[in-house]
């Protein structure tokens, strides 16, 4: 989870293949309509992520056992919550990338072919509800190599005291 521009993709993609699970991209999840809206540089409604969220959270829960990683904004607790609740019986845990703006906007700059405008930026940093401490997840910072920031969320998703294999 996090803003825009902060790896969620490729950090997603490396957290899977290191786990020996699936991935998802969770903006394959938004129905054309909200792509239109973000693409236009018009910030998404709640309302507009209500299916999104609950198209997510079936993944997640056709999954099972197995597991799974999909990367998806869940930028406020409410979204968590609903994320979750289309996911009953599963293990929801949440890696909140983060970093500073200068450092993701330079990212999201930087990037082509895709539809998030740097724009909406701001509109995602003032929705932002980081992780409480009651919420399954941990938050990892993306300084560094996209394989820096794995190893980072590895260590995180690892039990308290286990320094072994991956979880």
């Amino acid at each position: 989870m996090g803003v825009a521009g902060t790896g969620k993709s490729t950090v997603g993609r490396l957290l899977a293949e290191a786990l020996g699970v699936p991935y998802a991209e969770g903006d394959s999840f938004h129905p054309a309509a909200n792509v239109a809206r973000m693409s236009a540089g018009i910030p998404l409604e709640d309302a507009d992520r209500w299916p999104w969220l609950d198209a997510v959270g079936a993944w997640v829960r056709g999954r099972g056992a197995e597991g799974g990683v999909v990367a998806a904004s869940c930028l406020k607790r409410a979204y968590r919550d609903r994320l979750r609740a289309a996911a009953p019986g599963t293990s929801v845990v949440f890696v909140h990338l983060t970093g500073r703006r200068p450092l993701i906007e330079a990212r999201m700059a930087a990037r082509s072919g895709h539809f998030m405008p740097v724009s909406l930026l701001d509109s995602q940093f003032a929705a932002l509800e980081p992780l409480r401490p009651d919420e399954p997840g941990s938050t990892v910072e993306v300084r560094g190599t996209p394989e820096e920031i794995t190893a980072r969320a590895l260590a995180a998703l690892r039990p308290p005291g286990d320094t072994g294999a991956a979880p």
